[in-house]
């Protein structure tokens, strides 16, 4: 692997049959159109298979593939100076997570509905916090983690004592600040799946008047692999074919049940 590959990659066993690999990347890509339609059809050409987002703002993808043909994409992604250095986040599995491979051009990376307030997470975004200092903080009461997914996610799974927004969409974000205005002076770190929406959603506090803001560096996808997911009740949702993942292998909770009998379950 180059050496230029982010020291935070956690790398699973090569002996099984496919990795599906989540990352995305905030960094200005110029001609993104024609950069997505190059894209695709590389992709193709590797047999990968997922959903990947560019926009002028830069890249969002989940892939699923053998181990080599996810290695050759990383390799391939590092070697160009945008995207060297990214946080590539890999899970084994037993089959690929997806039918197909789309690559599409959009506005943003991740719709956060302020596309006209002039944010650059490239240029100011709350400070990256690690799996293990997050995790000190999890019984910190001086800081406030801020949950910053869709309800249907913080329903599934969340951080035991973290605030949620109840979102129907990550766009309605902006809505919410004014009841987020007695956290202007604490200490805010937010948290999301990967990392993609923490890291925008930490721009928009600061662009607000928050004056002290972190953000779950790689989600709570790495926080998993760097802690053992201590603290996370529940399963994580995730935007692929296996619709839910286990992140706590330290203390796990259950924190659903069935709409229809009342039954716990992860699902």
């Amino acid at each position: 692997m180059p050496e230029s590959i982010n020291p935070s990659t956690i790398w699973p066993a090569a002996d099984v049959p496919f990795w599906v690999l989540a990352f995305y990347r905030y960094v200005r890509i110029e001609e993104p159109e024609e950069f997505a339609a190059a894209h695709l059809a590389w992709c193709k050409a590797q047999k990968l298979k997922g959903r990947i987002l560019i926009a002028h703002e830069g890249i969002n993808g989940t892939l699923s593939g053998t181990p080599a043909q996810i290695r050759g994409y990383i390799e391939t992604m590092e070697a160009d100076p945008r995207f060297s250095g990214t946080l590539w986040k890999i899970d084994p599995a037993d089959a690929h997570a997806f039918q197909k491979m789309h690559v599409r051009f959009r506005p943003e990376i991740v719709n956060s509905g302020t596309l006209d307030w002039g944010l650059d997470p490239t240029q100011q975004t709350g400070d990256f916090i690690d799996g293990q200092t997050f995790r000190a903080m999890l019984d910190d009461p001086e800081v406030v983690l801020l949950d910053v997914r869709s309800n249907y996610e913080t329903n599934l799974g969340q951080f035991r004592g973290a605030k949620t927004l109840d979102l129907e969409n990550f766009r309605d974000l902006p809505s919410h600040l004014e009841s987020l205005k007695d956290l202007k002076d604490k200490r805010v770190v937010t948290y999301c799946t990967g990392g993609i929406k923490c890291e925008k959603a930490s721009a928009l506090l600061l662009a607000n008047g928050f004056t002290h803001v972190g953000q779950l560096h790689g989600g709570v996808l790495q926080y998993a692999r760097e802690t053992g997911g201590q603290g996370f009740d529940g399963k994580l949702y995730v935007f692929d074919g296996r619709v839910a993942v286990d992140v706590n292998s330290v203390d796990p909770t259950v924190i659903t049940h069935c709409c229809h009998c009342g039954t716990a379950t992860g699902r």
